[in-house]
Order: C-alpha cells, then sequence, then structure tokens
C-alpha cells in the first residue's frame, strides 16, 4: 500500500476510533506527510510499510538540524509512533520502526555557532557572479544581520523593509510583529537584490511581496534553504552541524559576547521569556580566556 492510501485510513482511525479533535487529527497527519517528503527528498523513496528504524533515525536528525525545538521533535515523533502504532493494529506490519527510538531530551542544550571568521567563510563560498548566488548572499547576510528564524526569512515582505531607517518589520510565531534594525551590508545587498537581479525573475502571483525567490518566482522553502547551508558549510570546509538557526545562534552569541544588553537581544529575537534568550549567555572557553588574558591584573 502506499502512502496516500495509508494516510487516509490512519485519519479515519483518528477521527472514528480516538476521536480526536480535528486539528489535532491535521497535527498527526502533518507529521507523517513530513516523513514521506523526507523520505522523497532523501532519494530514499520508501514506502510506508517498508520504512525502519534507520529512516526514522535519518529523519529526526534532519528535523533537528532544520533547528526545530525539542518539544517540536517528540511531538512529531508521538504523531510518527501512532502512525506505526495504527499500522500494527492492522496489522500491515509486524514490527514497529519506532519501537526504540526515544524522544530529544528536553533539557537546555548550546546551540552550534559559529565564529567571525566561519561567518566569513560562509560568505565567501557563495559565487556571487550568478543570479541565484547573489540573492544567496543576501539571504545570508539578512539571517546573520538580523537574527532571523528561517521561516520569518522566507517570508519577507518588501513592504516590511525600511530602506532608509534601517528597519524590518517582521511577523513571527504567532503573527506577532517586531521591528528588528538590520546591517548596512545586508541592506545594500538586498537593495541591490531587488533592483538588479529579482527584477528578471518571472514572479508568481501569490509572491508579489515576498524578497527572495526561486528561479520559478516563488517563495523559498525551508528545505531550500537547508540545503543551500549544508552546501556551504561544506565548501567551506565548516565541520560544525550548521543550519540556517546557526546564523540566528551566532548573531545572538555574537552581541552578548560584544556586550549587548540580554533585553535588547530577546526583543530582536522575538523571545517571550528572557529566559529563553538566557541560553545565549554562554561564551566559548577561548573567548573567555582572552577575556581574562586582557582584563585580569594578575593574568
Amino acid at each position: 500500500m502506499n502512502w496516500d492510501i495509508l494516510i487516509k485510513q490512519f485519519k479515519q482511525y483518528l477521527q472514528l476510533e480516538r476521536a480526536l479533535a480535528s486539528n489535532s487529527v491535521e497535527a498527526y497527519l502533518r507529521d507523517i506527510v513530513k516523513l514521506k517528503e523526507f523520505l522523497d527528498i532523501s532519494n530514499s523513496s520508501t514506502g510506508p510499510l517498508a520504512v525502519k528504524e534507520d529512516h526514522i533515525k535519518a529523519f529526526l536528525k534532519y528535523i533537528n538540524e532544520l533547528g526545530l525545538s525539542a518539544h517540536s521533535q517528540g511531538r512529531m515523533l508521538s504523531g510518527i509512533k501512532s502512525f506505526y502504532k495504527f499500522l500494527l493494529i492492522e496489522e500491515l506490519l509486524d514490527k514497529d520502526p519506532t519501537e526504540l527510538i526515544e524522544g530529544p531530551k528536553l533539557g537546555r542544550k548550546l546551540p552550534d555557532t559559529l565564529d567571525y571568521l566561519e561567518i566569513e567563510q560562509m560568505f565567501d563560498a557563495i559565487d556571487v557572479s550568478t543570479p541565484e548566488g547573489f540573492r544567496n548572499r543576501a539571504m545570508l547576510e539578512t539571517l546573520y544581520s538580523s537574527g532571523l528564524r528561517v521561516s520569518e526569512l522566507i517570508t519577507l515582505k518588501i513592504t516590511n523593509i525600511f530602506f532608509s531607517e534601517g528597519f524590518l518589520k517582521i511577523i513571527g510565531k504567532g503573527e506577532k510583529e517586531r521591528m528588528v534594525p538590520i546591517g548596512r551590508a545586508a541592506l545594500n545587498l538586498i537593495k541591490i537584490y531587488k533592483e538588479e537581479v529579482r527584477v528578471h525573475v518571472p514572479v508568481d502571483k501569490a509572491s508579489q511581496n515576498v524578497v527572495f525567490l526561486n528561479r520559478r518566482g516563488k517563495q523559498m522553502s525551508r528545505v531550500m534553504i537547508f540545503l543551500l547551508i549544508k552546501g556551504l558549510a561544506k565548501k567551506a570546509g565548516i565541520q560544525k552541524n550548521i543550519s540556517p538557526h546557526t546564523f540566528r545562534h551566532s548573531f545572538a552569541t555574537h552581541l552578548i559576547e560584544g556586550g549587548a544588553d540580554l533585553r535588547a537581544v530577546q526583543q530582536m529575537l522575538g523571545h517571550e521569556s528572557i529566559t529563553t534568550t538566557e541560553i545565549y549567555t554562554h561564551l566559548d572557553r577561548d573567548y573567555l580566556k582572552q577575556v581574562v588574558k586582557e582584563f585580569h591584573p594578575r593574568s
């Protein structure tokens, strides 16, 4: 049986036998579709009954690298586990591929960051002589300059860029608005991209106000940004576990290392709670050693 048939049957099971609310049903189904899409883009095209534990682990690694929170990853795994429990109940499987897989720990984890040199290496790895390359440079400069979430980058609107003031209006989680400063370098690249590159793209009607477009004139996807950054990291020879969220982490860490007020960083990142921002107050050991060496009288 293929994915579509089993997803339809799973939906009926959730609605009729488990009597779940429509929002919960849709959330479960989205989890299964995400797994299917991952298997498709990873060129395995594995059918639902042929999925093994390694496939699920690879998917979990993928969504972790996309920057999803541990809570979101755990919820998604829960949906996938429910799907395979259903297949066992229906006697379509003899073994559950998710049985031995545990969800992510919900404790706080220090995110990977790039130092200044690595940021420059990532930028230098981009061939800006091509339209796509110039767009990519503008996107990465914007990610690092303003600390955006990847979802905020790909949905950024032209009308929400205030060029003369040097600010972006960002629509974040829960449709909450915030104003975020953007550096001159990123702003100049966006301006050039908009006036000299984007004008040559056949823009899709639904994406008229979207800043960054793919070749078909449509909004960029999270997966496209993820694959782009992975490729650039490899080209730049960076061995760290890099994702779009790494630029957001680096933005916050570099500001705090430079002495920025934690509340200001919280506001720019769009965090509701200051405790979420406090994870960025870690400083790497080399930096701490340098601080002591420069400023401690007995160093």
